[in-house]
């Protein structure tokens, strides 16, 4: 019956590692799943303070378009000019200069007939 006897300082290290492992398993496992979530919540942060910001510079936007609009108007420059006493208003009309474009000499000299040609040939040379 010796034989069927164990010696007390045989240890089973098969049975501890793979308990060890299961464990830092799921240590490891815990772990990334707080980190993710912590990083999902920063990220949400993120997003919700850049949605706000967004919404802001909108409503700013539209408020300085619709000044942009109010101070572009016609009404407003004539009583912005009045107020600050600029002396301001439209030209005489011995100021205006107007000029006309002379005739093209390749339109004016060509047939009539090949007037649209001849206007064609000038813009393939524009370009």
């Amino acid at each position: 019956m010796a034989r069927n006897k164990r010696n007390g300082s045989d240890l089973r290290v098969g049975p501890a590692l793979t308990a060890g492992l299961l464990c830092a398993l799921f240590v490891g496992l815990g772990v990334g799943y707080v980190g993710y979530k912590n990083q999902l919540d920063v990220l949400g942060r993120q997003i919700k303070e850049r949605e706000t910001r967004l919404a802001d510079l909108q409503r700013e936007n539209k408020m300085r378009r619709d000044q942009l609009g109010t101070l572009c108007s016609p009404v407003a420059l004539d009583a912005r000019v009045k107020k600050l006493n600029l002396g301001l208003g439209p030209p005489a009309l011995s100021q205006v200069i107007r000029l006309a474009d002379p005739p093209s000499t390749e339109a004016a000299s060509a047939p009539p007939s090949q007037g649209r040609q001849a206007l064609a040939g000038t813009a393939e040379r524009r370009d």
